[in-house]
C-alpha cells in the first residue's frame, strides 16, 4: 500500500525542519565534526550543552525526529485507532517483523543524534569527574584510557535511552494527530520557528567575529 500524498508532504516539511535545526548546532563550534560539537559543549560542563544554548531548536529537533520516526502522536501511516495496523496489515511473519526492525533503531539513531547535539555527547559532564577528557590526555596506564572510553559509551547510550523514554512517555500521553494538524504544526509551527532560530543564531555568531 502506498503511502499518502499528505504523508509524503509531512515527512518531507518534517525533515526540512531536522535539517534546519541540525545547521544551528553546526554553526555554533563552527565545525562539521561530531567530536568538535562534543567537545564544545565540555567547556562549561553541564550548563554548557546546547541544549541551554538553544532550547527551541532542542524542542523542533524533539518534535520533528519523533514525526520522523512516526511515532505518537504523529503515527500517521500505521493509524493504530483506525486500523487495525495501518500499512501493515497486507503483512505478515518476517515482512510484518521488518517494519518494527527499521522503526526502533531510526529512533535509536534520532536518539543519538539528539545526544550528541544538544546533551553534551559523551561527556559525564561533573568537572570533578574528569572521564570527558579521555580524547585529550595522553594515558601511561592502558587500563585507565580504555575505561574512560568504555565510560564515556556508557554516559553516551544513557543520555540515548533518556531521550527513548521521554518518546515512550510522549507516546502514551498525547493523542494522535490528524494529518491536517501535523501539516500545520510543520508549515505553520516548527517552519517560522526553525527559520527565526537559524537567522539568530547566524547574527549572534557574525557579531562575535
Amino acid at each position: 500500500m502506498e503511502e499518502p500524498y499528505e504523508a509524503k508532504v509531512s515527512r518531507t516539511v518534517l525533515e526540512k525542519r531536522l535539517e534546519q535545526c541540525c545547521s544551528h548546532r553546526l554553526q555554533l563550534p563552527n565545525s562539521l565534526s561530531t567530536v568538535d560539537i562534543i567537545e564544545a559543549q565540555s567547556r562549561y560542563g553541564f550548563w554548557g550543552w546546547n541544549l541551554w544554548r538553544q532550547p527551541i531548536g532542542f524542542i523542533a529537533f524533539f518534535i520533528s525526529s519523533l514525526a520522523e520516526c512516526e511515532r505518537l502522536p504523529f503515527d500517521l501511516p500505521e493509524a493504530e485507532e483506525e486500523l487495525v495496523a495501518g500499512h501493515q496489515t497486507e503483512y505478515s511473519g518476517i515482512k510484518f517483523g521488518l517494519f518494527y526492525v527499521a522503526s526502533h533503531p531510526n529512533l535509536l539513531v534520532s536518539s543519538l543524534f539528539v545526544t550528541v547535539l544538544y546533551l553534551g555527547g559523551w561527556n559525564f559532564s561533573i568537572p570533578a569527574i574528569p572521564i570527558s577528557e579521555h580524547f585529550e590526555r595522553d594515558s601511561i596506564n592502558g587500563i585507565s584510557e580504555v575505561f574512560d572510553i568504555t565510560m564515556g559509551i556508557l554516559i553516551l547510550l544513557a543520555k540515548a535511552y533518556l531521550f527513548l523514554f521521554l518518546s515512550i512517555t510522549t507516546r502514551w500521553t498525547l493523542p494522535r494527530m490528524r494529518m491536517d494538524q501535523l501539516l500545520d504544526l510543520g508549515w505553520k509551527f516548527l517552519l517560522p520557528i526553525a527559520l527565526g532560530n537559524l537567522l539568530l543564531t547566524a547574527s549572534f555568531q557574525l557579531l562575535l567575529l
